[in-house]
């Protein structure tokens, strides 16, 4: 009993869908949906469907593109009812989602709680020297702004700075809570957990969008073993404290299309999260690009 993710399957894009039906049976094994499934629910209910269908258990955290609202449709579904509508449609497919309890994984590499969480961000990925502030404008400087902020509504909240303080608070409780037997976590979030893993070069000042400092100790505090995240569309894996760190993504068509023309597919990209490799010695190491596997 393996335990596999993938992140950013991006399903709005045909050769993205196309690859996901070609998913091989794994009735024994898990898969974590790392977030940004896609904009509309029938990239959800796919995504869950082709799931569901080849593995034994199927978890799924969400990403920034699961919350976008959409023109016409569904205009009244905005920030956490969004969510909430997501989360509806995972239940329908037996999909574990940050709302429903913990999951113990018994499998190879368990015991484990497997732990999906949602935080979004708050700009705090950036410079000392710029302040909150004047976060958005450091960023349309160089030509970035996300979709996120015409797309991505934070209601009832102000701002999707307090929806995440909110978010924080409460999925901090709930690793610390449930827990009881003290095992180790597979912590599973969209977004990276820490500023320093936030490697993306041709567009540095988007890490605006890419988490919050406010999660940057929960590896340790939590007994983490693996910390699972997607969101940058640069699969890695990186060793922080001997807890190993898996960015998963799959990404869009023309990030991945040298995979596929290498004669390899889909099932070549997921990451093995469990059992997966030792700790280094000293429980650190150099990062490592996962160009597949």
């Amino acid at each position: 009993m393996k335990l596999y993710a993938i992140g950013d399957l991006h399903l709005s894009y045909e050769y993205n869908r196309k690859a996901l039906e070609e998913l091989t049976p794994h009735p024994d094994d898990g898969l974590i949906l790392c977030g940004d499934v896609g904009e509309k629910d029938e990239h959800l209910e796919l995504a869950f469907e082709v799931a569901t269908r080849n593995f034994g258990e199927v978890f799924w955290c969400p990403g920034n593109h699961e919350l976008y609202t959409m023109g016409a449709a569904r205009p009244d579904l905005r920030g956490e009812l969004k969510y909430e509508h997501c989360v509806a449609i995972a239940r329908r497919y037996g999909v574990h989602t940050p709302e429903d309890p913990f999951l113990r994984w018994d499998g190879d590499g368990g015991p484990v709680i497997v732990a999906p969480v949602f935080t979004l961000y708050d700009y705090s990925f950036r410079p000392a020297t710029v302040a909150r502030e004047d976060a958005l404008r450091w960023a349309e400087e160089a030509d970035t702004v996300a979709t996120d902020e015409f797309l991505l509504h934070p209601d009832p909240h102000a701002t999707r700075d307090a929806w995440c303080a909110a978010l924080v608070a409460r999925f901090a409780r709930r690793l610390a809570d449930e827990n009881p037997e003290g095992l180790p976590l597979v912590i599973a979030n969209h977004w990276p957990l820490r500023a320093d893993l936030v490697h993306i070069p041709r567009v540095p000042r988007f890490s605006l969008w890419c988490g919050t400092t406010l999660t940057q100790d929960w590896h340790t505090r939590f007994g983490a073993k693996v910390v699972v995240s997607g969101h940058l569309h640069v699969p890695r894996t990186d060793w922080k404290d001997g807890v190993r760190f898996e960015e998963c993504s799959l990404g869009y068509p023309r990030q991945w299309q040298d995979v596929r023309a290498a004669g390899l597919d889909i099932n070549d990209l997921l990451r093995e999260i469990l059992p997966g490799p030792a700790p280094p010695p000293g429980g650190e190491a150099g990062m490592k690009w996962r160009r597949y596997g």
